[in-house]
């Protein structure tokens, strides 16, 4: 066995260090010379920019998704009001009846003569599948690359975290602006 990366039972190095000889996502996956090293840190560094992509999209067609579904919910709270039909006859001064306000009685005041049973805004979308089904499906392959990411940190390789950091700083530095506080998945 090599020294370079693995010990005599076949274990990783359980310390930082820049050697080759770990195994990255498979058994058969073990970059072990200088450029094997390098070109699994640049595949390192696209699906860490790949994780930000996706947590922007997520976090756009989100925002999307919840002003559709906010709008859908608004027109089937308030319908539109119907025509106004106008009287056929146009109102005298003898048709209106002046109110003093004085003259009413102290319970219809205390009520309020403008009282109405609104309920309050609605703060979260309903179920539409159409929004909710791709939500969840790129929700869930944003966590499988976050997964696979931490996979790598968790071989020990210097060179991979270095990469992954710089991934995932490139892509904040291209997507973050288009993205959330909530399109953050485990970081």
């Amino acid at each position: 066995m090599s020294s370079s990366g693995m010990t005599m039972g076949g274990m990783m190095t359980p310390y930082l260090h820049f050697t080759g000889g770990d195994n990255l996502f498979f058994k058969t996956w073990t970059p072990s010379s200088h450029g094997a090293i390098a070109g699994a840190c640049i595949g390192l560094v696209a699906l860490a920019i790949l994780e930000r992509f996706l947590g922007a999209v997520r976090s756009v067609l989100g925002a999307q998704w919840r002003q559709k579904a906010m709008a859908l919910v608004e027109a089937k709270s308030f319908p539109p009001p119907s025509p106004i039909t106008t009287p056929s006859k146009e109102k005298t001064p003898s048709d209106i009846e002046e109110v003093n306000i004085n003259s009413l009685s102290g319970s219809y005041m205390e009520q309020g003569p403008f009282l109405s049973s609104r309920r309050a805004p609605r703060r979260i979308s309903p179920f539409i599948i159409a929004h909710d089904f791709p939500r969840g499906v790129l929700y869930a392959l944003q966590a499988l690359l976050a997964y696979v990411l931490m996979l790598a940190v968790m071989t020990f390789q210097a060179a991979f975290i270095i990469a992954i950091l710089a991934g995932l700083g490139v892509g904040e530095v291209l997507f973050g602006r288009m993205g959330t506080a909530e399109s953050h998945t485990f970081h």
